[in-house]
């Protein structure tokens, strides 16, 4: 079989998984649609606009063309943001064969028709959703590239797929876990950059630590609560992709959703916010998709309530605590069902 691996786009994160690639395989290619950013990889082997001061390991070649990018790969990496995967995967379909590994690293959903990213990849290119898998975790590219300590996780409905994308990426910097929960993985891994604003707005407005760890674990509450109305297994929450992530997106200046959310609680608008982040801050269409899957299924989702109001209807994010505070008097620990009891105490 081929060494080569093919990753598709040239993002922070997309990167940052090229250089893991790299130690691994000895072919790494990136596919990116900006000619000059191809140009800096290949000649200069940095990739400065979205890690400045990296140096690439030189066996990571960039093309802005699809073919030369996935033709003759052993396994395709898919980093592009939620709002491209649909057209990236199209493009990658006439390229695609059916022995090829397909990965994907992107946390959020399909605004439009709030579907998962494996969906969507999976109907581009005409296979069974079984056969894609999705990487996820507490993993900030900025430290990735560092060659930092970082464990993350692999979720596929084939445990063989799992197994092939463990394989690919796992070296002593990259440590990296199987889990047959597709649907919980991805589910936690979009959710958890919503509470990762929450907790920026909270930092923001100077409110300190008692009210982000409140954030994270209540956050983590709805993220489960929404993931089991949507088929998950609630152990995944538990897991890497689930508090682990959020914990490390709600608590880092490296998250853009922590900065973008910090920007907003001192009171910066949201497209200045935007304007200023120069990259893609998932949290904000995930806010917008999971608001209408919870009002659909009528999960209760507070959190995300408030943030969708400061986000798309005005709301101060002061009111929008004030509102949250505010609220009837609850049980902290929900009815559960018997089968869920027994999974947390096997």
């Amino acid at each position: 079989m081929s060494d080569k691996v093919a990753l598709l786009v040239a993002g922070s994160w997309g990167t940052a998984l090229a250089t893991v690639l790299a130690a691994n395989h000895p072919q790494v290619h990136m596919w990116t649609r900006n000619p000059g950013q191809a140009e800096e990889i290949n000649l200069k082997h940095t990739n400065d606009h979205y890690l400045p001061g990296i140096v690439l390991p030189d066996n990571i070649v960039a093309t802005t063309s699809m073919e030369e990018a996935v033709t003759g790969a052993k396994a395709v990496v898919i980093v592009a943001p939620s709002s491209g995967m649909r057209e990236v995967s199209r493009s990658l379909k006439a390229y695609w064969k059916e022995d090829m590994l397909c990965v994907h690293a992107t946390k959020g959903f399909e605004t439009e028709t709030m579907k998962r990213m494996s969906t969507v990849i999976a109907e581009e290119l005409g296979c069974d959703e079984g056969r894609i898998v999705v990487l996820s975790g507490p993993s900030h590219a900025e430290e990735v590239v560092r060659h930092c300590p970082t464990t993350v996780v692999v979720a596929s409905q084939s445990e063989k797929e799992a197994v092939r994308a463990q394989d690919l990426f796992m070296n002593n910097d990259f440590r990296v876990y199987t889990n047959r929960d597709l649907v919980g993985v991805e589910l936690a891994g979009a959710l958890k950059n919503i509470i990762a604003l929450g907790a920026g707005m909270s930092d923001g407005l100077g409110y300190g630590d008692n009210a982000k760890a409140a954030l994270i674990t209540r956050g983590i509450a709805e993220i489960s609560r929404i993931g089991q109305e949507l088929g998950a297994n609630p152990m995944t929450f538990a897991g890497l992709a689930g508090i682990g992530d959020l914990v490390v997106t709600a608590t880092s200046q490296h998250s853009r959703n922590w900065r973008a959310g910090s920007m907003l609680g001192q009171g910066c608008p949201l497209q200045e916010v935007l304007d200023s982040m120069g990259m893609v801050v998932e949290g904000i269409r995930t806010t917008q998709a999971a608001y209408s899957i919870a009002t659909k299924l009528g999960v209760q989702m507070p959190i995300t309530d408030q943030i969708y109001h400061v986000l798309f209807q005005g709301r101060s994010p002061r009111d929008a605590v004030e509102a949250l505070m505010g609220r009837d008097p609850k049980a902290e620990l929900e009815k559960i069902t018997q089968e869920t009891w027994e999974q947390w105490h096997t």
